[in-house]
């Protein structure tokens, strides 16, 4: 297939800063704004493919750095990559791989050819570079790809803001070069912490890349949701999200809550992705139209209640809070499949409702009702 082909993106209605659109990918039509859920190792934590399929999710995410280490390039390639494994038909965004080996900042050295490390499993040197990462990615047969890039923690000095944009601009040119004809999308990575005018330069110089007439194909804010208050990322995406390209998709990297992703639409963003609808899913702590249910609190001992009145899931359809909650409570790995049921489900439905709200201009309705039912139980998760 053709460069041309291979990835196409359209905002097809706006509703102030939020944004209804399409993507067509090698592998199929997304509709954003999009959630992505994280399929770490190549799968989703205690869900198939098959659930996935029937909730309606088109694209997830599988983690480069993981599939590298575990089972490796090689065994990548033979299996013919991720999708055909794990018998999953739909679009499929990877990471670069930079996140997990910057999270070993006592482990790791960045230079300009790439970062080295010290993996988790065996104590062993590597070595990834941006064209690494791009092969990689290939390997497992990604429908959208990421550059590496240089994630600074927060809060950063101007110092270490710059060189993260810096070192950031020369490893996504070495990606678009190393980059195939055949291959999938590949996005852009702005950095620049909570400092506006540094973002924006930032974005500037990796709109302005180009290779054989190869530019991004999609712009994408890391750098966030690592630790800043929620508010002061929104406050960034006031300022810089609708200044991103207008014809690109604009995809938030990890995150996040469900009042992450209706404030982040509501500023002009596309994408989303998070470990969080299943890993709080594990921990008993489940997302309602209602607000947040804690399952392992004792007042659901003997309650007869679905767990959401208004979802269609198949937890919510066919057991009460006293049966999920007996199950997180004596620790059945039930409870982790039907808690990643049900929240996975509440989120791609819940991005369903947005776009249905956007199409009609009702979106800032929406946003407003939701964030009066589900109360201010973001703070505590």
């Amino acid at each position: 297939m053709s460069e041309a082909k291979s990835f196409s993106f359209e905002v097809l209605k706006t509703d102030g800063k939020a944004r209804r659109g399409r993507m067509q990918t090698l592998h199929g039509s997304v509709e954003t704004p999009v959630f992505m859920p994280v399929g770490t190792a190549g799968t989703m934590k205690g869900l198939l493919s098959r659930d996935l399929e029937s909730m309606g999710t088109e694209i997830i995410l599988a983690n480069t750095y993981h599939l590298w280490l575990r089972p490796g390039m090689e065994v990548m390639r033979k299996v013919e990559g991720v999708r055909k494994w794990a018998k999953w038909p739909h679009s499929l965004l990877t990471d670069s791989g930079g996140f997990q080996v910057f999270s070993l900042s006592k482990l790791r050295k960045i230079k300009e050819e790439g970062v080295e490390f010290q993996n988790h499993l065996d104590g062993l040197r590597m070595l990834l570079t941006p064209e690494l990462s791009i092969e990689m990615q290939e390997a497992i047969g990604a429908s959208i790809m990421m550059i590496l890039d240089v994630c600074p923690a927060l809060p950063a000095t101007q110092e270490e803001l710059k060189f993260a944009c810096d070192r950031t601009t020369l490893w996504a040119q070495k990606a678009l070069r190393s980059k195939q004809e055949s291959s999938g999308a590949l996005f852009g990575i702005v950095q620049g912490g909570l400092d506006p005018e540094c973002r924006l330069r930032h974005m500037e110089e990796l709109v302005s890349l180009s290779e054989n007439g190869r530019s991004f194909d999609g712009m994408a804010l890391g750098g966030l949701s690592v630790g800043e208050k929620p508010t002061d990322m929104y406050d960034l995406l006031s300022k810089i999200a609708h200044q991103m390209p207008s014809s690109k998709p604009r995809y938030l990297m990890g995150v996040g809550t469900p009042w992450d992703l209706l404030e982040a639409v509501h500023r002009g963003m596309d994408m989303f992705d998070c470990v969080m609808p299943t890993r709080n899913a594990r921990n008993g702590s489940l997302f309602t139209s209602q607000g947040v249910v804690r399952m392992r609190n004792e007042q659901y001992t003997t309650s007869s209640e679905p767990l959401d009145p208004n979802c269609d899931c198949y937890t919510c359809k066919n057991y009460e809070k006293s049966y999920l909650r007996h199950l997180f409570h004596v620790g059945e790995f039930n409870s982790v499949i039907l808690g990643s049921l049900h929240n996975i489900h509440f989120y791609i439905k819940l991005m369903e409702k947005v776009r249905a709200a956007i199409e009609v201009g009702n979106f800032d309705s929406f946003r407003s009702a939701c964030l009066r039912d589900w109360g201010a139980g973001a703070s505590s998760l």
